[in-house]
């Protein structure tokens, strides 16, 4: 019998959030980052912005991110990277809520993340519970109910049903967002199982999964599966094909 299982969960990330705001041009709301970051100096101040583009016509703006800042309140690493267009803070500050608050817009986070699964395959009669272990690459706000339903393969309903029973344990309400890392626990993962493959199934022996994509090296995963968010598919394994999710 295992005594300490383990499996772990990340939320990755596949896209930017597209940021909500009116275009002075046309009559779209959305932009996407341009990639670029604009500093202008006036003597020692400073300005710089975060370049937008509108999805619709393509019409430039900015979002301004210092204004009027002496060059010594700088750190000479961020001041270059801001005149480099470094693409990491380009990405952090297309993700700053801070950001986004400040400025007064919305990030719409749809089709921007991923779940990814590393679920060992264990016996279903195994009664030791499992934590799991949910990672955040980026701050999307992502109902918990939905990364339930993802992660285990089951429907809303099935999800319900087993966390009012105390099958399923986690720090935060159901219909909660969560957007930093947390663990939950499954308790009588037989019966969780059985609710994803109500007749025996038989675990596969020719998935590999390559140890240098696990960061934390939770135990040796057998298997790993893909949800994509926002697409309408779910990406399983080699050889099972694409199932479309309604």
């Amino acid at each position: 019998m295992n005594t300490d299982r383990k499996a772990l969960w990340a939320v990755r990330q596949s896209a930017l959030p597209a940021v909500v705001r009116p275009c002075p041009d046309c009559s779209g709301t959305r932009h996407r980052p341009s990639g670029k970051v604009r500093v202008n100096a006036n003597g020692k101040l400073l300005d710089v912005w975060l370049l937008l583009s509108c999805t619709a016509c393509d019409r430039t703006s900015k979002v301004p991110v210092h204004e009027r800042v002496h060059v010594s309140s700088l750190e000479p690493a961020r001041l270059v990277a801001y005149e480099n267009n470094d693409p990491a803070v380009v990405r952090e500050l297309t993700m700053s809520a801070a950001l986004a608050t400040r400025n007064g817009y919305r990030l719409d986070w749809t089709g921007t993340w991923v779940l990814e699964t590393r679920t060992p395959l264990y016996a279903l009669d195994d009664p030791t519970p499992l934590t799991v272990l949910v990672g955040f690459e980026l701050p999307v706000p992502v109902r918990v109910e939905r990364l339930l339903m993802l992660g285990l393969g089951l429907s809303r309903t099935a999800v319900r049903r087993l966390a009012g029973a105390g099958h399923i344990r986690v720090p935060l309400a159901l219909d909660a967002k969560a957007h930093q890392d947390f663990e939950l626990t499954l308790h009588g993962t037989g019966a969780i199982d059985a609710a994803k493959h109500p007749h025996p199934v038989t675990a596969p022996t020719d998935v590999r999964t390559d140890p240098r994509t696990d960061p934390r090296r939770i135990g040796p995963p057998r298997w790993a599966r893909s949800a994509a968010v926002g697409t309408g598919q779910q990406v399983v394994p080699a050889g099972r094909g694409v199932r479309r999710t309604r």
